[in-house]
């Protein structure tokens, strides 16, 4: 099961080193990771998403709660969450196909950041739901390079 682990902490040489190390350190696999400053300078926000069962993201939470420079942990759930995530993703794209790259484009509310002779690259942002939808059309048409944020997240409480 897919789990989002939302970690402040103190903004502070090391922190990410230690996080990352708990996680490989017992085996366990992060698909995506974001860090990023909070409102506070002081403090970061680690969003991580996560695959095991309750009984390991539980053992989780607990090791990062003993890790210096953590000060609050939350098991994101389905539902008591906000996230979002954010892709460039850059399209072949022919005088022909140009056009329904736009309109597909508009659909989804994304926005075209780049225009070149032979491509388009794309911004969106969304639910992963909608970003692989997205992504899932776009593959027709020939995605040349892409990146990914990986997700965020706050609570809704």
């Amino acid at each position: 099961m897919r789990h989002t682990i939302s970690v402040l902490v103190e903004n502070k040489f090391g922190v990410l080193t230690r996080v990352t190390g708990l996680f490989s350190g017992r085996g366990y696999n992060i698909d995506t990771l974001n860090v990023g400053p909070t409102q506070d300078p002081k403090l970061s926000r680690m969003t991580i998403v996560t695959h095991g069962d309750e009984a390991t993201v539980e053992q989780i939470v607990k090791q990062l709660n003993k890790l210096p420079n953590v000060l609050k942990v939350h098991d994101l759930s389905a539902g008591e969450a906000v996230d979002r995530e954010l892709v460039l993703v850059k399209v072949a794209v022919d005088s022909k196909s140009r056009a329904e790259v736009m309109q597909i484009t508009d659909i989804f509310r994304a926005k075209i950041v780049d225009v070149q002779p032979r491509t388009l690259t794309v911004e969106i942002t969304g639910s992963e739901a909608k970003v692989e939808k997205f992504l899932d059309l776009m593959n027709s048409f020939g995605v040349q390079e892409i990146t990914r944020t990986g997700q965020v997240a706050l609570p809704r409480k």
